[in-house]
């Protein structure tokens, strides 16, 4: 979890708190970034939807440990207007982030994330998940790995 920790602190220059305004209730900050097949994913063309946006990173290990859950959501609750998005902060981006989906078999939405991304969403710690409304609110901000069962009930009761 170290390595983690100095990872996001090398992004975002130091470790600090949480960009301001990102609480639960707040709007989550829109990004643009590329998605594993090469599109446009932008947050804000999701509206409506439910999403679970992960920062994330191939050599973290609690991050390992999240991507089959999200992966099981993703297919589980993606009929009823949700979707993942995990955007990785790998220094080397696609070089390390293709190979490892393909392993892993990620089937949800990949991104890499940029300087301006982490900075907006207060990244210090990998793995951190934002869980955000259908209005494009903050619902939950999480920094490591809770149970699974907490996200799985947030997402369902945003979905209901």
């Amino acid at each position: 979890m170290e390595a983690c920790v100095s990872a996001a602190t090398r992004l975002t220059g130091a470790l600090t708190q949480p960009a301001q305004g990102i609480a639960t209730g707040s709007v989550a900050p829109d990004f643009t970034a590329l998605d594993q097949a090469g599109r446009v994913l932008q947050l804000g063309s999701l509206r409506g939807q439910v999403v679970l946006l992960n920062f994330w990173a191939t050599w973290c290990v609690p991050c390992r440990q999240e991507i089959p859950w999200f992966a099981e959501f993703q297919q589980r609750y993606s009929a009823r207007g949700f979707t993942v998005v995990g955007l990785s902060l790998d220094e080397d981006g696609w070089a390390a982030v293709r190979p490892f989906a393909e392993t892993h078999r990620i089937d949800y939405r990949l991104g890499v994330a940029d300087q301006s991304t982490v900075s907006s969403y207060g990244v210090q710690v990998l793995p951190t998940t934002v869980l955000i409304g259908r209005d494009g609110r903050i619902a939950m901000y999480g920094v490591g790995v809770p149970e699974r069962s907490l996200y799985e009930r947030a997402i369902v009761g945003l979905l209901d």
